[in-house]
Order: C-alpha cells, then sequence, then structure tokens
C-alpha cells in the first residue's frame, strides 16, 4: 500500500507495481502474462498505458506494429466492457528482466508526474458506458498506429496513454485531454495521408502522361 498526496493510505500505484515486477530477481524474464497477474483489476487500463506509452517517443521501425497488436486486443476489450483477457500467444511473449527494468525507467519518470496529477474528478467521463466510447477511440487509434503512416504512431499513442491513465484513475480531466489529443492526431494522420495521396497521384500522372 501506499500513502496519497492527503496522507491516507492507498492503493498501490501503477508505477510502484511496475517497478516491483522489474526488481523481483526470482524471475529471469518477464512475460505479458505476469503483468497481467500483477496488475489484477487495473490490467486492461494499465496494459494499453505499457504498450501505448514506448510509442509516444521514438522508437526504432517496426516497433509500432509489435506493440500495436496488443493495444488492438485491449483496446476492443475496453469497448466490449470485457475483463482484461489476452490469447497465450500474446500473454506467452516475454523479454528480459533487464529489458523490462530499463523500459519502467525509461516511463518512470514521466509515469510518476502523471500519478501526482491523476485523482478521481467528472468521473462520469471515465466510467460505462463513456468508458466504452473511450475504448473505442483506443481502438480505432491503435488501428491507426500500426499502420505505416509516418508521424502516425507518436499522437495517438499519447492519446491512448493519456485515456488509459484517466480509465485506470477515473480522472475525467485526463479523458477530455486524451480525447483532444485524438483529434489533434486524426488531423495530423488525415493531413499526411491525403499529402501522400496526392504525392501518390502527381507521380503517376507524371509517369502515364
Amino acid at each position: 500500500m501506499t500513502e496519497t498526496s492527503s496522507g491516507q493510505v492507498g492503493k498501490s500505484t501503477l508505477s510502484s507495481m511496475l517497478n516491483a515486477l522489474a526488481q523481483d530477481d526470482s524471475r529471469d524474464r518477464i512475460a505479458i502474462r505476469d503483468l497481467l497477474d500483477t496488475l489484477g483489476d487495473r490490467a486492461l487500463a494499465a496494459l494499453l498505458f505499457v504498450f501505448a506509452v514506448p510509442n509516444a517517443v521514438p522508437v526504432p521501425p517496426g516497433t509500432s506494429t509489435i506493440l500495436g497488436a496488443p493495444l488492438i486486443f485491449l483496446a476492443a476489450q475496453l469497448a466490449l466492457g470485457r475483463r482484461p483477457w489476452l490469447p497465450a500467444v500474446i500473454a506467452d511473449r516475454s523479454m528480459t528482466r533487464a529489458d523490462f527494468a530499463a523500459l519502467i525507467r525509461r516511463i518512470g519518470p514521466w509515469l510518476g508526474r502523471a500519478e501526482r496529477l491523476l485523482r478521481p474528478r467528472v468521473v462520469a467521463l471515465a466510467s460505462p458506458p463513456m468508458e466504452y466510447l473511450v475504448g473505442l477511440v483506443c481502438l480505432l487509434l491503435a488501428v491507426v498506429l500500426v499502420l505505416p503512416v509516418p508521424l502516425g504512431n507518436m499522437l495517438p499513442a499519447l492519446a491512448i496513454s493519456l485515456l488509459a491513465l484517466g480509465i485506470m484513475e477515473r480522472d475525467g480531466l485526463w479523458i477530455l485531454a486524451g480525447l483532444a489529443t485524438a483529434v489533434a492526431s486524426a488531423v495530423v494522420v488525415s493531413g499526411v495521408v491525403f499529402a501522400m495521396v496526392k504525392t501518390a497521384v502527381f507521380f503517376f500522372t507524371q509517369v502515364l502522361g
């Protein structure tokens, strides 16, 4: 258990649970199934965040496709109001504990700052049926994230991260911030796609003309 800013004992934070798992030297590898077991009833939103946030920063080519597939599956479950579950082919994927610890160190500072700002407010935006709409938005963003579109991963990943944290902590203001980021993402990605299509049409017009 951890203490909240008001001095009251509260539930463990996501960062503390992830750090505890990263420091568990009884494990050589950390599987997605371990995250499901550790995070319990918070697993769905927490895993959305864990898979999305690495894409919000520059990553090697192809990373968004690897991390995006579980995002699609998890977002669909959030949209349908299902409990967190992943097929064995995804749940059994693992990484070394050292690599997992390095990932947690990378996202830890950002997550820690976010946790200090998060608190239950405007909870109607983070509860059913609005929660299902958020899941649908996350699903659409996850599909965009896996597509090979330039600049098509960072803003959708940031939007999913904000929405996931808002759902997890029942913070409607973060839901609003995530939805605003999703709209910005749609504008940017649609602009990039339009430019790509326009360029392709111009190219073929020149070649065939």
